[in-house]
């Protein structure tokens, strides 16, 4: 068998001549924890206000069970056949395409597509929603809790799109290492001032409503909207674990040398640590969430205005969801920007604007590369990002929408595929009925969680006039 030194040919460049990675598990862990706690954590305490004591804890484990078991297959197929030796599949669709061919290959690349844009999407909304809530806070500080304090997103959902134009001609995830753990600081940050805002909301002895199965019919909603808002709540959590459409760019940073782990063990070592700190504060801000507002539980607690003092800890938690948003908004883009660079550079590999880098210095920095195409493609893509947010700023419907796209094909279905066909599982066998089984399951909860968002947005589109 050959040994893991065959895998580390010179200091530049790995064993298949890409230029050498420079990742550990630790910066896996940070581009994880990053990628999962964002603006789905805010949504988790309404969620759990939809579905009860019960059933609000009970999903909130079983996609963090069923996230940790599908991103272990997918560890396992980054290098095919062999999980340890065989040749590496360094992005998402690469890996599709080697395992299952070119059909299920389009389809992966219409799905994760889908979602990147989609999750780019919905973190300007959510940037922008936090940027306002802070000036809002500031105005009910200011002019008392019933005042008229109403700010447009739009000037704040253009401040986000500058920002991301700059810092997307990072080039690639490798140079992203410092931003994610930056990102995941301030994603512990905010999920600790929330955490700590219920706790004294709780100790503070308000007195609200709270079920075993959550808002009740009759009193709180109708009989069509608990069921609606139910599909949502699903929807929501499906999305706040997805992390899978950009798990293998990930793992293809990890830096393989004679003294590490396979990368298929340092990714679930990873793995564990991101999805293990990621469910602990999933729970906490869900069930002290639902303990300190109850059935009333506002869809973001901190910008919905469920806390009002002290402003400037309020304050505080949005300006971290906001430094977070702009890490996580790379993570998630940088696997579209990949694919089109690479695309273009191929189908025309002597153009000047595709290849050409222009040195620009930056003082106290050094010399920067900048390539045109990069500039030009990387700054239309925000753009367009940003404008799409603007037409359609929905946070709990377009979150929940996002997580029914997402979950069920890129978390559920291609691992699971890709694992049976690399492991050569018997049909009908035990194991493959099993995975069937978690197959079927999935895409249920899926189509319900995507209607129960379907509905949520065309409600808000009844009310709702753009740019106003």
């Amino acid at each position: 068998m050959e040994s893991q030194e065959n895998y580390v040919h010179n200091f530049k460049h790995d064993d298949d001549g890409r230029i050498k990675r420079t990742g550990t598990w630790m910066t896996a862990s940070a581009h994880i924890v990053t990628a999962v706690i964002g603006s789905g954590v805010l949504s988790l305490a309404w969620a759990v206000a939809q579905l009860g004591w019960i059933a609000g804890p009970v999903i909130l484990m079983l996609f963090s069970f069923i996230t940790l078991y599908t991103s272990f297959l997918l560890c396992n197929c980054y290098r095919y056949p062999d999980s340890v030796h065989g040749t590496r599949n360094v992005t998402y669709m690469d890996m599709v395409k080697t395992i299952l061919g070119g059909r299920q290959y389009r389809l992966c690349g219409l799905a994760q597509l889908a979602n990147l844009i989609g999750s780019c999407i919905g973190y300007t909304i959510t940037a922008s929603i936090s940027m306002v809530a802070i000036g809002r806070s500031n105005c009910f500080h200011k002019y008392g809790h019933k005042a008229e304090c109403h700010i447009s997103n739009y000037a704040y959902m253009s401040i986000f799109g500058v920002a991301e134009i700059f810092i997307s001609q990072i080039p690639d995830f490798q140079n992203l290492s410092g931003l994610s753990f930056i990102a995941a600081v301030m994603s512990f940050g905010y999920s600790s001032i929330g955490i700590a805002l219920s706790i004294a909301k709780i100790a503070g002895g308000s007195h609200v409503k709270t079920s075993l199965t959550g808002v009740e019919v009759g009193k709180d909603v109708t009989d069509m909207k608990k069921i609606w808002s139910t599909f949502q709540a699903i929807g929501n959590i499906a999305f706040a674990y997805c992390f899978s459409q950009v798990m293998v760019e990930i793992q293809a940073s990890y830096h393989l040398s004679q003294n590490c782990p396979p990368e298929n063990g340092a990714m679930k070592k990873a793995t564990v640590t991101g999805i293990s700190i990621t469910t602990f504060f999933y729970m906490l801000c869900g069930l002290l969430g639902y303990q300190a507002f109850g059935n009333k539980a506002p869809g973001n607690f901190l910008t919905g205005f469920g806390f009002y003092e002290p402003y400037w800890l309020v304050d505080l938690g949005n300006v971290f969801i906001v430094v977070h948003l702009v890490g996580a908004y790379q993570v998630f883009a940088q696997p579209v920007f990949l694919l089109v660079e690479s695309w273009c550079a191929g189908r025309w590999p002597e153009s000047r604007i595709m290849a050409k880098e222009y040195g620009v210095k930056i003082p106290s920095v050094g010399t920067y590369k900048v390539n045109a195409f990069r500039l030009i493609w990387r700054t239309v893509y925000v753009i367009l990002t940003a404008v799409i947010a603007m037409i359609l700023p929905f946070f709990n419907s377009i979150v929940g929408l996002l997580g029914s796209i997402s979950f069920w094909p890129l978390a559920v279905y291609f691992p699971t595929h890709m694992y049976l066909v690399q492991a050569k599982v018997p049909k009908f066998s035990t194991v493959w009925i099993g995975v069937k089984m978690l197959n079927g399951f999935c895409l249920i909860v899926s189509l319900v969680a995507a209607v129960g968002s379907i509905e949520g947005i065309v409600s808000d589109l009844k009310t709702y006039k753009p740019f106003e």
